[in-house]
């Protein structure tokens, strides 16, 4: 007899529409007769291994609702990266629970460990259902056309760097925002975004597709700020010379690593302050600011793509309808359909768990420290409806009296 549960949680860092996948899976479930109960396991792999769980059966559909539109991890998230002991201690909780669908909402990791609790599962002869939903900012799922959580991020990156233009246009100097991405260069390239007017920055982009080097970065903000009297740079957290090596770890005298070894790139001001440094002092130019976006990006409430929240509840609704209708597990993915308009797939987990999808060569320029018109239509679409402009005076000079040699 089908015991009629099911869970689902979420994993790494937070976004923006994360909460919609979590409803989507919440309200999609209550309209299968089975379906006895739903749980919510409280900061991802964790709270399953500690039994941490809500019973999401009993929320309003009201409140669910008003849960799905705010931004953030409503379960909370985990930072933990489960080997094969921590995903067999993850199957041995759903069994005692006698749970038999694990929707797992999450990034390269996540399917990771959705793959691998599936194949404790059919080992174990257990009938359980195992779903990867997708969710990052990096947009780094392969088999995805883009990733939801994205999309809200690259809203927020394009109108941060929109802004950062307009301010360092009225008091001109060199302006570097160091935006996340260790591997894949989507978020920092959506600062291109921002741009309205041929002159307007960011004027240089840097991604982790490229090899960073320091003297060329000088060369080409030297060069920028010349032709303009200013330079609006954007530049990917995880830059990296042609060893691989992160730039930060090049140019500071101590790095900070996080819990599994990783340089710490996220979180600190450390790669705009070096670059800063490196500009003022090997270039002279007084007015150098920089900042480092880090976890503004991810959940920021008021920048939200609507696309980005439509297909987040869709992602969480399709995984239901293939867990409950299908007799496979894998992971969800969102396939591009004509100009604008997606579809859902379901792909086996291997394909997807474990890797990493970068950018594109077509959607970077030749000079490197720009994105292709292929890149700016891939994206505009994702970015959502209602998106802010800017606009300029139209500059009708006046004669000069005093000074009319100086026109």
């Amino acid at each position: 007899m089908s015991s009629g549960k099911i869970l689902v949680a979420q994993g790494g860092g937070p976004t923006a529409v994360i909460n919609q996948s979590m409803v989507g899976v919440t309200l999609e479930a209550r309209r299968f007769r089975n379906v006895t109960r739903i749980y919510g396991a409280l900061h991802g792999v964790r709270g399953i291994v500690n039994e941490d769980f809500l019973d999401l059966t009993q929320e309003t559909s009201h409140n669910l609702e008003l849960v799905a539109a705010t931004p953030s991890s409503a379960l909370g998230s985990t930072r933990d990266k489960p080997d094969m002991a921590y995903c067999h201690r993850i199957f041995d909780v759903l069994r005692a629970h006698e749970i038999e669908h694990f929707f797992y909402i999450g990034g390269n990791d996540s399917a990771d460990t959705v793959r691998i609790v599936s194949q404790e599962a059919r080992a174990a002869g257990y009938p359980l259902r195992c779903i990867h939903i997708p969710k990052t900012i990096d947009n780094d799922l392969v088999g995805n056309d883009h990733t939801p959580g994205f999309p809200s991020a690259a809203r927020f990156v394009a109108q941060a760097f929109a802004g950062a233009n307009l301010d360092n246009a009225a008091l001109p100097g060199v302006y570097v925002g160091v935006v996340m991405g260790r591997h894949a260069g989507f978020l920092t390239a959506a600062s291109a975004l921002g741009k309205k007017f041929p002159d307007d920055g960011p004027h240089l982009i840097y991604l982790p597709e490229r090899v960073f080097e320091l003297e060329r970065f000088l060369a080409d903000v030297k060069a920028t700020y010349a032709r303009y009297g200013r330079c609006v740079i954007a530049v990917s957290e995880g830059v990296h010379d042609a060893a691989g090596e992160p730039i930060v770890t090049l140019l500071a005298k101590e790095i900070e690593k996080d819990a599994h070894g990783n340089v710490q790139l996220s979180g600190t001001g450390a790669l705009a302050d070096l670059l800063c440094e490196e500009i003022k002092a090997r270039l002279g130019i007084k007015r150098v600011r920089g900042d480092t976006f880090g976890y503004l990006q991810r959940s920021f409430i008021g920048c939200v793509s609507d696309v980005d929240q439509r297909e987040a509840r869709e992602v969480g609704e399709k995984a239901v309808q293939f867990a409950m209708w299908g007799d496979s597990d894998g992971s969800v993915v969102i396939r591009r359909t004509g100009f604008y308009s997606v579809d859902y797939e379901l792909l086996p987990l291997d394909q997807v768990a474990g890797k990493t999808r970068t950018m594109e060569d077509e959607f970077i320029s030749e000079s490197g420290t720009d994105v292709t018109d292929a890149f700016r239509l891939y994206l505009r679409p994702l970015l959502g409806s209602r998106m802010p402009d800017a606009f300029r005076l139209r500059g009708a000079r006046v004669a000069k009296v005093l000074h009319p040699d100086k026109a």
